[in-house]
């Protein structure tokens, strides 16, 4: 391809990127999309010859965009997607540009370098000190892992990244973990039948009796507590775990205390709501994602941890085909020596420059927005006769349930269900449902810089009358 043609399929297709935000919110939400029909349009042979990059856009244009889940949109409060901030995008496609794979600091000396001062102002978010360090992982998922598998090593005593896991190591965690600690306990080799699922307060927060209980019946029967995973911004209610209590039971039981705040951890730079996550900076490491509530583009999670040093000691390796025999001095950072991934893409040019373009006041500003639509659609249902609010928000996630006139949650889930799916049909809201202590809620959060309080009030004007319409 030349340049020629590089520059004007771009300036064609950033204008085609800007007219859709502009526009976004008179589109429907939710595609009216046919799965056979879709794969259909797809269904073709690996091509052979090019074609131009015009015609390639324009099939993007006919085959993808109609059929995308518009989370610009502001009516959208369903998974935790918020909306890419415009300078995000561009840092996106500049990293997408340049390719630089940060795994090894040779290959990417400016990007590495972006990265660790990233990393460094997420960690003064956090409140830890100069010894502390982390990096940009695909997700929370995988920060969970990191964190995880950074316990079992320390736990070990730095033994368990070279001998495995000997004997049965405990993990433990609330009823309203994130999926991803389940799948952090298979993966370090501890199994998910040694995660101990806990039972939380009418706040949704890890009740602190339950698990002092299950750590000394774990070391009656010869298990070995490992960690805590404790919630910084569950995902269905925005619950934060008592923090500092559970820095206090971890120090006398030896344990790690690994805090998942991937949702939650944009609390940190609310103007507000000051305090909600108060004793972050007593965990041994957390998990946040600027791609959530920083609204950097997807994929931009992360790890932190307090001791740098720690992600040396699990993942530090150097094989002679990756040495740097221009670094006699030691004075590069390669990030496949301090972490799991050794390819790595530049993720942290997006991160960096929404954080230059907007600074934290104003992405503070889009985050106590969203909690105050929270709280309004609770206040709302909290004085409906036929609404029940699971809890008052902490943060943007609501759960809000409708007293259906039905036998069992089996069915309550199933009328919750019918009118969250007639409510997208419509294609100005989507939200999803969930379930909490066995009783079902629709599950909506708002995490959008474009929603207002007014596409609050309308929402809940739908739910009303959907709700009625379904209950007969």
């Amino acid at each position: 391809m030349d340049v020629r043609e590089f520059r004007e399929s771009g300036h064609q297709l950033i204008d085609l990127l800007s007219e859709y935000l502009e526009h976004v919110a008179e589109k429907p939400l939710f595609p009216d999309v046919d799965p056979k029909k879709l794969a259909a349009s797809f269904d073709e042979p690996l091509p052979r010859d090019g074609a131009p990059l015009g015609e390639v856009i324009d099939a993007v244009k006919e085959k993808v965009l109609p059929y995308c889940v518009e989370v610009n949109h502001p009516g959208y409060f369903g998974f935790i997607t918020p909306p890419p901030t415009p300078a995000g995008i561009l840092g996106d496609l500049i990293a997408s540009a340049l390719n630089q794979n940060i795994g090894a600091y040779s290959i990417g000396p400016s990007a590495v370098t972006l990265e660790q001062r990233t990393v460094r102002w997420l960690n003064d978010l956090v409140g830890y000190g100069p010894e502390a360090g982390g990096n940009l992982t695909s997700g929370g998922t995988m920060a969970n892992f990191t964190g995880l598998k950074l316990a079992r090593d320390w736990a070990s005593g730095d033994r368990a990244q070279h001998e495995g896991v000997k004997g049965t190591w405990v993990a433990y965690t609330s009823e309203e973990r994130h999926v991803s600690v389940d799948k952090a306990a298979d993966c370090v080799g501890i199994g998910r039948d040694n995660l101990r699922i806990l039972p939380t307060d009418d706040r949704f927060r890890l009740r602190l009796d339950a698990l002092e209980n299950a750590i000394a019946e774990d070391r009656r029967e010869g298990r070995y507590p490992m960690a805590i995973v404790a919630m910084g911004g569950s995902t269905n209610t925005g619950a934060v775990d008592a923090l500092p209590e559970l820095r206090r039971i971890a120090d006398r039981e030896k344990l790690w205390l690994h805090v998942d705040a991937a949702y939650g951890g944009g609390m940190l730079i609310s103007q507000e709501y000051l305090g909600v996550l108060t004793g972050l900076e007593l965990a041994d490491s957390v998990t946040l994602d600027p791609h959530k509530w920083f609204f950097a583009p997807l994929d931009a999670g992360a790890v932190l941890v307090k001791d740098a040093a720690s992600f040396t000691r699990s993942f530090g390796m150097r094989p002679p085909y990756l040495r740097d025999d221009l670094d006699p001095h030691g004075e590069r950072f390669d990030y496949y020596v301090h972490g799991f991934e050794q390819s790595r893409r530049f993720r942290s040019l997006k991160v960096w420059m929404s954080f230059k373009r907007y600074g934290t006041k104003a992405i503070g500003e889009w985050i106590d927005a969203n909690v105050a639509q929270a709280h309004r659609l609770y206040a709302l249902a909290s004085v409906h006769p036929e609404f029940e609010p699971a809890t008052e928000p902490v943060m943007s996630a609501i759960c809000i349930r409708y007293r259906f006139p039905v036998r069992d949650e089996r069915e309550s889930l199933q009328r919750h269900a019918e009118v969250a799916a007639r409510i997208a049909a419509q294609g100005r809201f989507w939200f999803t449902t969930t379930m909490l202590k066995e009783r079902a809620y629709f599950r909506i959060n708002p995490v959008n810089f474009r929603t207002q309080i007014a596409d609050m009030d309308a929402l809940f004007e739908t739910l009303c009358r959907e709700c009625a319409a379904t209950a007969g």
